[in-house]
């Protein structure tokens, strides 16, 4: 897993059922390092405290490997790295093989696979479609949020190298699939709400559809 691009967000305003917002998603590749801390991304706007940003989402990565998938559906859109909000465009990011928890150096920071990403319609409106939010959910590559050990600078090129990993956990790509599956695996579920890597609030959700 290496870094391709690191990617900030200015504010950016738009209109969403007759009210003014106010979003961080549209990134652009700043082509140079980025700070992280243990609460967020120096310099990138974080628009909603509320479900963005603090120690479980302090910052955002997305796998480079993803990308044609998407340009395929949405060729007309204006396509960079950073598209899907992300701080950290990784490439060799395997969701399949990355698990929750699982504690990396890169650059001068300690970081730690959190929670899974929820689309909202701030990604849609994005994309100029809500569809494409049941299209992302089906898809199963969601990324993954990172909280952040050890704060300091990452650049392009800086690889993940793994330090730790759970003796039980799950992948990244069976969490996202396990949050949005209507018949979800008991012994799966079981790992991931008893995981602190994950809030609390999202552990406490996880328990409820435990039979």
């Amino acid at each position: 897993m290496k870094i391709i691009s690191t990617n900030i967000g200015k504010p950016t305003s738009f209109i969403w059922n007759g009210k003014e917002e106010t979003t961080g998603i549209y990134k652009t590749p700043t082509g140079k390092p980025i700070y992280l801390t243990k609460n967020d991304v120096i310099n990138d706007e974080v628009s909603n405290r509320l479900n963005h940003g603090g120690y479980y989402k302090a910052c955002y990565i997305f796998s480079a490997e993803q990308y044609p998938y998407w340009k395929q559906l949405y060729p007309d859109l204006d396509w960079s790295w950073g598209m899907f909000g992300e701080n950290l465009t990784v490439s060799g990011f395997d969701e399949t093989a990355v698990y929750l928890g699982d504690i990396y150096k890169v650059g001068e920071t300690l970081v730690q696979i959190s929670q899974y990403r929820e689309p909202c319609y701030k990604f849609g409106y994005k994309f100029g479609t809500q569809h494409v939010i049941k299209q992302f959910i089906q898809h199963g590559f969601g990324g993954t949020y990172l909280s952040i050990l050890e704060d300091g600078y990452v650049d392009v090129n800086d690889e993940f190298i793994l330090v730790e990993r759970p003796e039980n956990s799950i992948s990244v790509a069976d969490l996202f699939q396990l949050v949005f599956a209507k018949d979800k695996n008991q012994e799966l579920l079981k790992i991931a709400a008893s995981s602190k890597a994950i809030p609390p609030k999202k552990r406490f959700l996880l328990s409820s559809y435990i039979k």
